[in-house]
């Protein structure tokens, strides 16, 4: 499970021109979910980034998580981030998970930071055609693998 966050002070998604869901000041988070991924990988990367310690203190350092400022998660279901390039030019997603096992997967993941943040995690729409905005704070933007836990 591959996760891009990004620490934003607005994001929205649009689909089929209505706002879908639209937070202020927190992360927006591409999740891509991969064949091999498990409810495990969910719920270590949701524990992952409710625990990163990126949002600014009063001195202005990377030092609070999102709990700490109260801020809000946008997760949006992003199967390109499973994109292999190695040959030629048009990336193959052969390892991005099909929609039968990934949309429950995502699902899940949603649930287990909802849980863990206490906070109701704005969404788009699993594999609809979105329009996705955002002013990155910082900028900051962070990419964690559930296969390369370091």
């Amino acid at each position: 499970m591959r996760a891009v966050i990004q620490r934003v002070t607005t994001a929205k998604v649009v689909i089929d021109d209505i706002v879908r869901a639209e937070i202020q000041h927190g992360f927006l988070v591409f999740l891509g979910i991969e064949t091999e991924d498990t409810q495990n990988d969910a719920k270590w990367l949701a524990d992952k980034i409710k625990h990163m310690r990126i949002m600014n203190d009063e001195e202005g350092k990377m030092n609070l998580t999102l709990s700490d400022i109260n801020g809000d998660v946008l997760v949006v279901s992003q199967f390109t981030l499973h994109a292999s390039t190695k040959k030629g030019n048009r990336p193959s997603y052969i390892g991005a998970a099909r929609p039968d096992k990934a949309i429950p997967l995502y699902n899940f993941f949603n649930e287990q930071l909802e849980v863990l943040t206490g906070k109701e995690i704005a969404t788009g729409i699993f594999g609809a055609d979105m329009k996705v905005s955002l002013t990155n704070d910082g900028p900051v933007t962070i990419i964690i693998d559930s296969r390369n836990r370091e």
